[in-house]
């Protein structure tokens, strides 16, 4: 048995919850966009949502079997959760926070909770509310106090929710740091593709209450599998296909015929690629390539995103084109490709 075994059946009005999430991965990601049931999942594990059929394992402890009955409450799974929102206690100093987990004597819980934020730098902090420290310093609480009753499985929701983006960034790196040391799993949940892809060895995507595609993170960026994966790791072009055969596919939203050198896998019903991937051709068409026709273009900071109406119709015909700033240069001395080409090996067959 691995070390997590969540199969969770549950039912809340008209939405289903129906996961199976299988892993011995030392850090686990879980996808989804708001209300696909991510959070619900944490929850469940956790004990804090009733489940109503299923079973629940972590670390070989049964948390949840609605066949033999068993149940165990939240504060019996040794399961460390870390709310969005943090959730100290507002009127409660940060040493008091940390030891409100902690059961025994007082004393050794005091220098349990000391040594703990010692550890993650808090020190002197200790006699401060939480509403007087920053949204990172609040974070840094919240996980010392998971910390320090020693949990099995922590379970991050959406920890960086609510901070801005430096922040965000900044609290990614020093989480990664501060869980360095944690030999347990950690699962966290997110809507953020670039947050779990830093983050997970092995990711599971959730949409609508159910898993559509799992497997290690990076195989799961690179072959999503059907079309919802591909959405939620951040796949912009996509195009119903007709199979002609093998190695032949009409792309109808494009209007072009894709053609391959590996075989076509059975069951494919669309083509998914990647803004990023494009690459620009000047001069006579290629292969797989659709005619430069700009419909709009946004200038970031960071990056450069071009529109471009392909030869089909419909919403699915404009495709984007995303450019870094080092790959603009390019086109400042050569201005706009004649085409745009879909190399093989960065396209997406999906169901």
């Amino acid at each position: 048995m691995s070390q997590l075994y969540a199969d969770i059946h549950k039912r809340i009005g008209n939405f289903e919850l129906d996961v199976l999430i299988e892993s011995d991965a030392r850090r686990i990601g879980i996808l989804g966009a708001s209300g696909s049931g991510k959070s619900m999942t944490l929850k469940c594990i956790a004990g804090i949502e009733d489940v109503d059929s299923g079973r629940i394992e972590a670390g070989g402890r049964v948390l949840f079997d609605s066949a033999s009955k068993t149940c165990l409450k939240p504060q019996k799974r040794n399961v460390g959760y870390m709310f969005q929102n943090y959730a100290l206690f507002p009127t409660m100093t940060v040493l008091g926070n940390v030891m409100a987990g902690l059961r025994g004597r007082k004393d050794g819980n005091r220098s349990a909770a000391m040594d703990m934020l010692k550890r993650f730098g808090m020190e002197g902090f200790e006699n401060r509310l939480p509403g007087e420290l920053s949204g990172g310093q609040q974070q840094r609480v919240a996980l010392a106090r998971i910390m320090v009753t020693e949990p099995g499985l922590i379970l991050l929701d959406e920890p960086y929710s609510a901070l801005d983006g430096y922040l965000r960034d900044r609290m990614q790196l020093e989480m990664l740091e501060m869980l360095d040391d944690y030999k347990g799993q950690v699962i966290m949940v997110s809507h953020s593709r670039d947050e779990l892809y830093r983050f997970s060895e092995e990711l599971f995507v959730l949409d609508g209450g159910k898993i559509i595609r799992h497997g290690a993170t990076k195989d799961v960026f690179a072959d999503p599998g059907c079309i919802g994966a591909a959405r939620l790791t951040g796949c912009k072009n996509f195009s119903a296909v007709d199979i002609s055969d093998e190695h032949t596919a009409l792309a109808r939203d494009w209007g072009i015929t894709l053609k391959t050198e590996r075989v076509i896998p059975a069951g494919t019903e669309y083509i998914g690629y990647r803004a990023h991937s494009l690459e620009p051709v000047w001069g006579e068409r290629q292969d797989n390539c659709i005619k430069f026709d700009l419909v709009r273009s946004d200038d970031l900071p960071f990056e450069k995103n071009l529109y471009v109406q392909s030869g089909g119709e419909g919403e699915g015909s404009i495709i984007c084109w995303f450019i870094q700033r080092d790959a603009q240069k390019d086109i400042g001395k050569k201005g706009y490709p004649d085409y745009l080409k879909m190399t093989e090996e960065n396209m997406l067959f999906l169901k």
